[in-house]
């Protein structure tokens, strides 16, 4: 049996996931394709986990999550993470994230000069794109240098990071939200 359980939730942007373990959250997933597709991500992480109902906190993380879909700005950063398999460049990086405030933005250039190279911004970018804990360690704040929304790879893309800019007031609403 494993030590791992996960849980599937609806929100505003769909069916999303949580993965947890004695030791924290240890995966979160965006919307796939179907209920299964979630899963599997989820147990990229947490192999063998099976559904279970939440604890206490992993229903508060979960709550947090929707209301922050539904706009509510929300701060996921009290939220205990399980590090293991995560390499140290990229738990600089994702606690890097971590501080980054709802209705805010960062470049890749601003993390890589806060880690001490700016020319470590490709590589702060590939750390993003295998971020376990997406929505959790925001890496949907982190934009090009020129506010451009690239290299967000959750299922939406670009589209999903700009709604949830949105969402948190880092970008006002241009002529297509009416429609």
């Amino acid at each position: 049996m494993s030590e791992f359980s996960y849980a599937l939730f609806d929100t505003e942007l769909g069916r999303c996931g949580v993965a947890w373990g004695p030791n924290g959250l240890r995966a979160v997933s965006f919307a796939e394709s179907s209920d299964e597709a979630t899963v599997k991500r989820l147990q990229r992480r947490a192999s063998g986990a099976a559904e279970a109902e939440p604890s206490q906190d992993i229903a508060a993380v979960i709550g947090d999550i929707k209301a922050l879909f539904k706009g509510e700005k929300r701060d996921l950063s009290h939220v205990r993470l399980d590090w293991d398999g995560v390499g140290g460049f990229e738990r600089a990086v994702y606690e890097l994230s971590l501080k980054i405030q709802p209705g805010e933005a960062k470049s890749y250039g601003d993390l890589a000069k806060a880690l001490g190279d700016v020319a470590q911004s490709r590589r702060v970018g590939q750390a993003l794109g295998r971020n376990p804990f997406p929505i959790i360690v925001p890496c949907h704040r982190i934009v090009g240098a020129s506010g451009a929304m690239t290299g967000f790879s959750a299922p939406g893309g670009a589209e999903l990071k700009r709604k949830l800019l949105k969402i948190e007031g880092a970008l006002g609403p241009d002529l297509f939200d009416a429609l």
